[in-house]
């Protein structure tokens, strides 16, 4: 299992080849993904999406948020900023989600490499 962020599912809609879009295409096909809240929430802001795009993001399950999740995203986002780089909320969001489930993320953004060398944030490369 793991999850997916926004900007792999983007590349892989848009038919972009690459070992995420690929590490990509073979999770879909067996069930093995999941989606941070965030990410969903991201996905479906573009209000251009065709029906059966929006009705797969709507069927992948999402990760849980448990007790302390917020406090705990703020924590990772102050840890990062407090190391000088750059902490996108969303990105803070998304790797906590990931980090609490135990679950690895299959990104492009290579934001998310300080929440792996500071959080433990496992990343699918």
């Amino acid at each position: 299992m793991i999850a997916v962020d926004t900007s792999s599912f983007v590349s892989y809609l848009e038919g972009g080849l690459s070992k995420d879009t690929e590490i990509l295409d073979e999770a879909l096909k067996a069930k093995q993904v999941v989606l941070p809240p965030v990410v969903l929430t991201e996905l479906l802001s573009d209000s251009s999406l065709p029906d059966d795009v929006t009705d797969l993001f709507k069927s992948i399950p999402l990760l849980e948020l448990s007790e302390g999740y917020w406090e705990r995203t703020g924590m990772i986002r102050a840890a990062v900023l407090a190391k000088g780089h750059k902490a996108r909320v969303a990105d803070a969001l998304i790797a906590q989600a990931c980090l609490d489930n135990k679950i690895s993320l299959l990104t492009q953004d290579a934001d998310f490499k300080i929440f792996s060398k500071i959080g433990g944030l496992i990343l699918v490369s």
